[in-house]
């Protein structure tokens, strides 16, 4: 079992920036793959970007790439979603999740069987 809690949401102006940790407990995380995704009222969760276990492998989705960077610290057991140049569209619930994987990354939301409960982004314009 892999328990998930998200930290960092909040509110924002447009080209600003704010840091997303997903910090876990629970044994082995270090050997998942974990991946950020975000879901904006009335449209459907999408994937925003993940990080294979090392840490050595990102992916990110078209519309964040550049702008937004994945990495993690398995001594401390935290993944952060470094996100700068926000603008309003990132406005949604950004919840983290991990997903056992061969080492490689994850895009599928279906292969995610661990999630946290999500955290508020607001970008004013």
């Amino acid at each position: 079992q892999v328990q998930l809690v998200e930290s960092g949401g909040g509110l924002v102006q447009a080209g600003g920036s704010l840091r997303l940790s997903c910090a876990a407990s629970g044994r082995s995380f270090s050997t998942y793959a974990v991946g950020w995704f975000r879901q904006a009222p009335g449209k459907a969760r999408e994937f925003v970007a993940a990080v294979n276990w090392t840490g050595g492998r990102t992916y990110y989705a078209d519309s964040v790439k550049g702008r937004f960077t994945i990495s993690r610290d398995n001594a401390k057991n935290t993944v952060y979603l470094q996100m700068n140049s926000l603008k309003p569209d990132d406005t949604a619930v950004y919840s983290c999740a991990a997903a056992a994987s061969g080492g490689g990354i994850v895009t599928l939301t279906s292969l995610y069987a661990y999630w946290g409960q999500g955290a508020q982004v607001t970008v004013s314009s």
